[in-house]
């Protein structure tokens, strides 16, 4: 076991910092099934830091096995040292260091027989939202997400819990910005339809039987102005209740499985 004076565990602790991690192009990766949703991908994983309890755990052998076929580096360490690195408050004894991808608008999975489907998202703050807006574009099949510059870190600890391991499965573009998206959109021949509570269109009113990218904004705000005087279709989602507004990762279900409807997607 090693100790907290490590080098490599002085690195993983460092990587609880956003401004590190973007330094580095490395994030965390923490719990048992978390850890081995990343490597049943073909997601890149450096190193494994572990409990001496975790290892008790009857799924510690094949995690192991697997971090090792892969060339992750693996560090064992003792229960007080690993609570200490966590970011959970009941830490499951597991983490993974894994590596940033750079994806790119060419990265999106457009595909040529079927209407794209791409969630862009414009300055969503709360880490849980992103992480379930992610999840909820690789329910619905869509082709990446889309986060624009002002959007909550996708790598936030909180975010990847929320993502359920979603972060793996699709394109996700950190840090665009509006006016490229938008050119990229458009040479793709993809609509933009953002939610307002304000509009007068009618979500189920709106035809996104078409390429379309779904765009959201913050609860408070929405869309930025550069999105919103760019869209193609401004709509909102009736609610006949008297509440005020949705949260913005339900708003994003809604509209992702509005799309699905239309498309007769079974």
């Amino acid at each position: 076991m090693v100790s907290i004076h490590n080098p490599r565990i002085k690195y993983v602790r460092r990587l609880a910092n956003h401004r590190f991690r973007e330094k580095e192009k490395k994030f965390l990766v923490e719990g048992t099934r978390f850890v081995e949703e990343i490597l049943d991908s073909d997601w890149p994983v450096e190193m494994l830091v572990c409990s001496r309890k975790f290892l008790e755990n009857p799924r510690a052998k094949n995690i192991i096995t697997t971090a090792a076929a892969r060339n992750a580096a693996f560090i064992e360490v003792a229960d007080d040292l690993f609570a200490g690195l966590a970011d959970t408050s009941t830490p499951q004894g597991i983490i993974a260091v894994a590596a940033q991808r750079g994806y790119s608008l060419e990265d999106l999975e457009i595909i040529n027989d079927q209407p794209a489907l791409l969630v862009l998202v414009d300055g969503v703050q709360d880490p849980g939202n992103l992480g379930a807006i992610v999840r909820s574009a690789d329910a619905a099949g869509a082709g990446g997400v889309i986060l624009l510059k002002g959007t909550a870190d996708v790598y936030n600890p909180k975010t990847l819990r929320a993502t359920m391991g979603s972060i793996f499965h699709l394109p996700i573009i950190q840090g665009a910005a509006a006016d490229e998206v938008i050119s990229y959109l458009t040479r793709q021949g993809i609509k933009i339809a953002a939610g307002d509570p304000r509009a007068g269109s009618v979500l189920f009113e709106v035809d996104l039987k078409v390429p379309c990218a779904l765009a959201v904004g913050g609860e408070a705000a929405g869309v930025g102005a550069v999105l919103k005087e760019n869209v193609d279709v401004l709509a909102r989602i009736p609610m006949p209740g008297r509440a005020e507004s949705l949260n913005v990762a339900i708003s994003v279900s809604i509209m992702l499985y509005e799309v699905l409807r239309q498309r007769d997607v079974r």
